[in-house]
């Protein structure tokens, strides 16, 4: 019977052993998966966490009186350029005294041809006007006597007639001798070779020692060294342009001039269907004759929106602004720019006159980021420094 009874026993016994060892295990790892939790927890806190805002300064729209504009090509020329050649023949060229671009004022000598052949026959020339002189008065003389001795018969009509006929060839000698003179004068004259007028030498073809002939080009001259911006301008917009019309150009060395429209070509050319628009420049060393230039045409003025060339940024080959909305979130537009005025672009459309926009750091934003308005002051003075620079880069962005 004793037997019987301590089966059972063990069995109940075995059991809370298994149960109380399945409770310990539990405790043992419940610490462990309450901590792995946590865990979970603590990182979906974190992935829930706002991004840090960037600290901006915002600006907004202006509105701005700019001229309309049309654009155009063309080329820089002389206002007129003068060729000055050689009056004498066959003089050999003893003496250059200017060069390319030198300043000259008219009546200035620019070279000198030897003058010893036609001073020579200047001297040749004046004795023979003396010679023809000479012979004259003795003419003179006896057709005067003719005449006197007329009225007492001893000389025949004839005579007289030959006597009064001798004096005047004779003084048709004098004259001819006083042509021949002045011609070679001004031969002499001409071994100087003179500016017609004051401007610019462009061009220079005279070589000391050449033996020249008349005619021969020497030097080129722009005029008063006056140039003209020749812009093309297609026929359809010919009637914006006027004379008296304002135009700013810029030619390929990069110097800026503002000149004004003297007249406008009465004619179009029938295969480009452009005509010329002749515009006068001012002097500027930057600017030469031949230049290719580009320019505008400053036509009747309008009124436009403007914001800083700053706020605006290329996201995927658009002009974007960012406006700060509610909250400080940024939402990003469109926009469609025109021309620049300054460090200041037009804008055609896609924003409000009232809007607020992001002035600066713009391209490290995004749709719906949060960012920190603060306020623009004034630079104090002396902070201009590298390192003052350097702080104020670092506080703009965080």
């Amino acid at each position: 019977m004793l037997r019987l009874r301590s089966r059972p026993s063990l069995l109940a016994l075995a059991a809370a052993c298994l149960i109380a060892a399945a409770g310990g295990t539990a405790l043992l790892f419940a610490p462990g998966a309450l901590h792995a939790e946590g865990a979970k927890d603590g990182k979906g806190a974190a992935a829930a966490a706002p991004r840090p805002a960037l600290t901006v300064t915002t600006t907004t729209p202006r509105r701005e009186s700019l001229a309309a504009r049309l654009p155009a090509n063309g080329n820089v020329a002389a206002w007129q350029e003068a060729s000055i050649g050689a009056e004498s023949n066959g003089l050999r060229l003893t003496e250059v005294r200017v060069n390319v671009g030198d300043t000259v004022r008219a009546g200035q000598v620019l070279a000198v041809f030897s003058a010893d052949t036609v001073q020579a026959e200047v001297a040749q020339s004046r004795a023979s006007l003396l010679e023809a002189r000479a012979g004259a008065a003795e003419a003179a003389a006896n057709a005067e006597r003719a005449r006197t001795l007329q009225a007492s018969g001893a000389l025949s009509q004839q005579q007289i007639q030959q006597y009064t006929t001798a004096s005047e060839t004779a003084a048709a000698r004098v004259e001819a001798a006083q042509a021949v003179l002045s011609a070679q004068q001004l031969r002499l004259k001409h071994t100087q070779v003179l500016a017609p007028d004051s401007g610019v030498i462009s061009a220079r073809t005279a070589t000391v020692g050449a033996v020249v002939g008349a005619g021969t080009e020497l030097f080129r001259m722009v005029r008063k060294g006056r140039l003209e911006w020749r812009a093309e301008v297609t026929s359809s917009d010919l009637p914006r342009v006027q004379p008296g019309t304002r135009a700013r150009i810029t030619a390929a060395s990069g110097a800026e001039v503002e000149g004004t429209v003297r007249v406008v070509a009465p004619t179009v050319d029938p295969q480009t269907r452009n005509a010329l628009v002749y515009v006068d420049l001012p002097a500027h060393p930057d600017i030469r004759a031949g230049m290719f230039a580009r320019g505008d045409f400053l036509l009747a003025q309008r009124d436009i929106l403007t914001v800083p060339q700053s706020a605006v940024v290329v996201r995927d080959g658009f002009s974007t602004v960012f406006e700060v909305g509610d909250g400080g979130r940024v939402g990003m537009r469109q926009v469609k720019t025109g021309q620049r005025v300054g460090d200041r672009v037009e804008v055609l459309s896609g924003l409000q006159e009232r809007a607020t926009l992001v002035e600066r750091g713009g391209a490290f934003l995004n749709e719906g980021d949060t960012v920190r308005v603060e306020a623009a002051t004034a630079p104090k003075p002396g902070s201009s420094s590298p390192h003052a620079a350097g702080s104020t880069a670092k506080n703009a962005i965080k």
